[in-house]
């Protein structure tokens, strides 16, 4: 059943609207910067309800899943951070591992006092999820993720090989030398290679994230993320071996002109219960190059009982 819902989804003819810019977080949402393993997350809630927590990745912030969560918080209590060091975060010297970053997570829900989520997550923010969903199953009841990989899972030293993921071996002092007062330059790189047209990410967008990683350390910060890769590939294959696949379901969301069906065969490696699903028309940037439809799908499956 679950099968046929998702593709119900992508022929129901929802519209992919490209937002201008990025659509602020209504007043109903208050954010606040929380204390958690060592550092502060900036975190946005609202909504009540179950809980659903999001995730995002590189060029991105928590403010990618606006459209998304304005349509939760209808009957769900939506949290969204920014995680460590990125978006309006806290710099942080270290801690970048994915396993220390899912207990980030842990101790930000502790601070909350919610107990139990549904994950949604993309790009490095899937990385982020698993490391927390493997070391506290208990807290998590379904996982969406979307369009990248986990270090050390499946086809990933091929992935470190290719030349369309480069940036994932593009860290160190040089490279931040080369990039700082050029984050727009740099970023640009990435939303016009990645995604299924170019212009589907606005003026306006690449504006609000570029100003975000050319803060003080914030490009130190995200390239961090991906230094730490060789070890989360370690963590994950001894996380995998000690706890074993996760039991919860998960679906895995590949973007027609990016992942696309990997995402599924990836996700099987970790995981026992996995529906594959696709958004159609749309490069890596789901949130920006599709709202509605990746919307809709996250919406389903995380109101199924």
């Amino acid at each position: 059943m679950r099968r046929y819902l998702i593709l119900a989804a992508g022929l129901l003819g929802i519209s992919g609207l490209v937002h201008a810019g990025v659509p602020s977080y209504p007043k109903a949402f208050h954010d606040q910067l929380i204390q958690t393993n060592g550092t502060h997350l900036y975190v946005r809630v609202g909504g009540h309800g179950p809980a659903v927590l999001m995730l995002h990745g590189f060029g991105d912030t928590g403010d990618m899943w606006q459209p998304a969560a304005v349509a939760l918080m209808k009957d769900h209590t939506v949290i969204v951070p920014d995680l460590r060091g990125l978006g309006l975060s806290d710099p942080a010297p270290d801690g970048y591992t994915k396993k220390n970053q899912g207990q980030d997570i842990a101790d930000l829900l502790d601070q909350l006092h919610v107990d139990q989520v549904a994950l949604v997550s993309h790009d490095i923010g899937n990385m982020v999820a698993y490391a927390f969903v493997v070391q506290h199953p208990s807290r998590v009841t379904r996982w969406v993720a979307i369009d990248a990989p986990l270090p050390g899972i499946g086809d990933w030293d091929a992935q470190l090989r290719s030349p369309r993921t480069w940036h994932f071996n593009f860290h160190g002092p040089d490279e931040e030398r080369l990039v700082a007062g050029r984050e727009r330059i740099y970023l640009d790189r990435f939303w016009n290679e990645l995604s299924a047209n170019p212009a589907n990410i606005d003026e306006a967008t690449r504006k609000h994230y570029a100003t975000l990683y050319a803060r003080p350390h914030a490009i130190h910060d995200a390239f961090a993320q991906f230094a730490a890769f060789p070890q989360d590939a370690i963590d994950n294959q001894a996380l995998l071996s000690s706890h074993g696949k996760l039991a919860i379901p998960v679906l895995a969301l590949g973007a027609e002109k990016s992942y696309g069906t990997r995402m599924a065969e990836n996700l099987r490696n970790v995981a026992t219960d996995v529906t594959a699903g696709v958004i159609a028309g749309s490069g890596h940037w789901v949130m920006e190059e599709q709202p509605a439809r990746t919307t809709a799908l996250i919406d389903q499956f995380v109101r199924e009982p």
